[in-house]
């Protein structure tokens, strides 16, 4: 899986948690064509995360040059792992945000809202969308909740 090499140490944790909890990790499926802006989906009734590699290749102007960071992909793709890790963790709570951040609404950066409209059309939930944005940021975090609410 070609995302892998996008992610840092604490991301390749946050993977091997999600295996230990019985779910899978799948790269540029046919969710993936829905549109180029999406990056990642989970699929609760298989249990699966999708990772839109070539969909955040794009958007943050991956390039092959070995000189060239591709620090705009990285972020893409850790955010997204992140992101879905954390309705994974929704999933194991019921199907509902687990509520540990306080005054959730205040952490969000201004620049997610249009990303979070976008994702709140397609799953219907403002809150979990919510919590899944404000964690994309918190690796820690979603190592942690995925502990306590998963395994």
């Amino acid at each position: 899986m070609e995302f892998i090499l996008f992610l840092s140490n604490i991301d390749k944790e946050i993977i091997d948690l999600i295996n230990k909890s019985n779910h899978t990790i799948e790269e540029n499926t046919e969710l993936c064509l829905i549109d180029k802006k999406y990056v990642g989906f989970f699929k609760r009734r298989e249990k699966a995360i999708v990772i839109c590699t070539k969909n955040a290749k794009k958007l943050g102007g991956y390039r092959e040059d070995k000189r060239y960071d591709n620090h705009k992909t990285n972020i893409y793709i850790r955010r997204a792992l992140r992101h879905e890790a954390t309705h994974l963790v929704q999933s194991c709570n019921n199907n509902k945000p687990t509520g540990l951040i306080k005054n959730i609404e205040d952490k969000i950066h201004k620049r997610k809202f249009k990303a979070l409209n976008s994702s709140v059309q397609l799953s219907g939930n403002y809150e979990k969308e919510l919590e899944a944005y404000v964690m994309e940021d918190k690796p820690r975090k979603v190592k942690e909740i995925l502990k306590s609410y998963c395994l």
